[in-house]
């Protein structure tokens, strides 16, 4: 009897087609772990499916590849006998051929799904409410990709650079692991793309970012090749390799191609600037978020990129340096870059996991910070070994971003409910309250006053998600996360009487008319009692005052909410240059 296989190979270009082994040597492909399925042509599985349509040559490529033999799973890319995944030879066939394209869009998707599943403990939907997620990965000729909500898709476009070179953006693991961000953060938090504050639409272009970037430390081949090695990595039982302390210091990782974005476009599109976007460099100043340069999405995102991959650099440099040297020949190279594999995996664990500690609606980089150091702090309360917490938060603070002052502790996290015993739970049905979106919202709306839900606007129950996580120590850790929203539309006369906003914002009458979201996330322990009511008040008249008055001066008041669906689109052209 054939044994059924959990995981299954996939061969894609690791990193980016920019990143070499050596200056001029080959591109670093590697063979990554994607959950196991039988697949139908594309490639196409039960929560993927690539589409290969050319829109711009009104052209499909046909699905050729055979990605199964019974119940052997097959990769149809892997190097055939005498081959290797370095042989220039291979790597040209393989990258003319388009299904090869489609196989790494699918791997990278998949793995970053995979990703964020395993951090949250539970399964992750798509905000189209369907199963499967399109790709197309040759959708039109621009110098473009996008996440489409409308279209369930994802978007990556090809162009050509001066000497004539087409450059497909289904090629860059970065470009297709930020767009499948993307659609994960809008399956998780849907209003994250409504108009809002400055911070909101700028933390997913952010926060894509930060998975793409911290992703590809488990990938050793990439590691070793962003370093600068060009020797083969040891395998069991083979002599050490070692790397010389000038490559690791924090000005050599900051400075290489592993914490940059988008290389080998950034070089075709921007005269030879480099990457796309290298945040890593931003020289830290607490007042840069009020630089009218940072107004733009992208940059603005580049700012919590910035803190979190320096805190990064400084964690993995911390860890190399208590490894100790061997006489001159530098440090033991696969110990580096296991340590820095170890840090990019805490760092993005916690960045995943702090979204359920996050408000789903108006968002701010300081919210998102509080989040990340209390999703922390409930799996992992012992910090000192490491200190991983106190880091982050000084690198968040080196750029201005603190944690909200009066609503956090002394620690930064968010403080457990305080009035506890001021619940009702008797009205509830034990068992279903953190199974049914009805009877959450029941215990939520007989408990208004306790939670200081306004009975102003329209309340929705979004999600009720169930999560499993394991802890340092092995002991699984329950909860349930409750995301519900507030919608209501003001008139000035209402922002004044209701919301206290007095006066009204510059060009606001008493007969203007506003719509205003809030809303929060209700965190349930594993005996289903409230643990953290996270929240943004819909009638909290200084928060949206300062709503109002931003989506005024950046013309977004009018916004249709088909426009906002397909910023991603507009955003992300304007920011290669096209």
């Amino acid at each position: 009897m054939t044994e059924i296989q959990p995981v299954r190979k996939l061969t894609i270009i690791a990193k980016d087609p920019a990143l070499r082994i050596g200056n001029d040597g080959p591109m670093v492909f590697a063979q990554v772990d994607v959950p196991a399925e039988i697949l139908a042509p594309g490639p196409t599985g039960y929560r993927i499916k690539v589409v290969d349509y050319n829109a711009t040559e009104q052209r499909a490529y046909a699905a050729r590849q055979c990605y199964q033999s019974g119940d052997i799973l097959l990769d149809p890319f892997a190097p055939i006998d005498g081959e290797a995944l370095t042989d220039r030879d291979y790597q040209v066939r393989v990258i003319g051929n388009p299904n090869f394209h489609a196989q790494n869009c699918y791997a990278i998707a998949m793995r970053t799904l995979g990703l964020f599943e395993r951090a949250l403990g539970r399964r992750v939907s798509w905000s189209s409410g369907g199963h499967q997620l399109h790709i197309a990965p040759h959708a039109f000729a621009l110098a473009n990709a996008f996440y489409s909500e409308p279209d369930r898709a994802l978007m990556f476009g090809y162009f050509f650079d001066e000497e004539g070179k087409p450059i497909f953006t289904s090629l860059s693991h970065d470009v297709v692991a930020h767009e499948t961000t993307h659609a994960v953060l809008d399956g998780l938090r849907s209003r994250y793309t409504e108009a809002s504050g400055p911070d909101q639409a700028a933390f997913h272009e952010g926060f894509a970012d930060i998975v793409a970037i911290l992703s590809i430390f488990s990938l050793p081949e990439v590691v070793a090749a962003g370093l600068g090695i060009t020797d083969n990595l040891p395998g069991v039982g083979e002599p050490l390799a070692f790397i010389t302390e000038d490559k690791v210091t924090p000005a050599a990782i900051r400075d290489s191609i592993l914490l940059g974005i988008g290389a080998e476009i950034g070089m075709a599109t921007g005269a030879g600037r480099g990457a796309l976007r290298q945040s890593v460099k931003l020289e830290p100043r607490p007042d840069i978020l009020n630089n009218p340069e940072m107004a733009e999405a992208h940059s603005r995102g580049e700012v919590v990129v910035a803190a979190m991959t320096r805190a990064f650099v400084k964690m993995w440099t911390t860890r190399i340096s208590h490894l100790g040297t061997f006489d001159g020949r530098g440090y033991n190279m696969t110990a580096v870059i296991e340590e820095g594999a170890k840090a990019a995996a805490q760092l993005l664990q916690m960045s995943i996991r702090a979204i359920d500690y996050c408000p789903p609606t108006d968002l701010d980089f300081g919210q998102f910070l509080a989040g990340l150091l209390t999703a922390d702090r409930e799996l992992v309360p012992d910090d000192s070994r490491f200190g991983y917490r106190e880091l982050v938060r000084q690198s968040f603070g080196d750029f201005g971003i603190v944690p909200p002052p009066g609503q956090t502790d002394a620690d930064g996290c968010w403080p457990h409910f305080a009035a506890s015993n001021a619940l009702r739970y008797s009205r509830s049905n034990a068992e279903a309250l953190t199974r049914d979106v009805d009877e959450c919202f029941r215990f939520l709306w007989e408990n208004r006053e306790a939670l200081n839900i306004t009975e102003r606007g329209y309340t929705q129950v979004l999600s009720l998600d169930a999560s499993l996580r394991i802890d340092p120590d092995g002991i699984p850790f329950r909860e349930t996360i409750c995301q519900y929203v507030q919608m209501g539309h003001f008139f000035g006369s209402e922002l004044m009487a209701i919301c206290k906003i007095d006066p009204l914002p510059d060009g606001f009458t008493t007969r203007t008319s506003a719509d205003l979201f809030g809303g929060g996330v209700v965190v349930f322990d594993q005996y289903g009692r409230v643990k953290y009511h996270i929240g943004n008040g819909l009638i909290d008249g200084e928060r949206q005052k300062r709503r109002l008055e931003y989506l005024r001066d950046t013309g977004q008041l009018r916004a249709q909410g088909g426009d906002e669906r397909s910023r991603f689109a507009n955003l992300h052209l304007a920011r290669m240059g096209g």
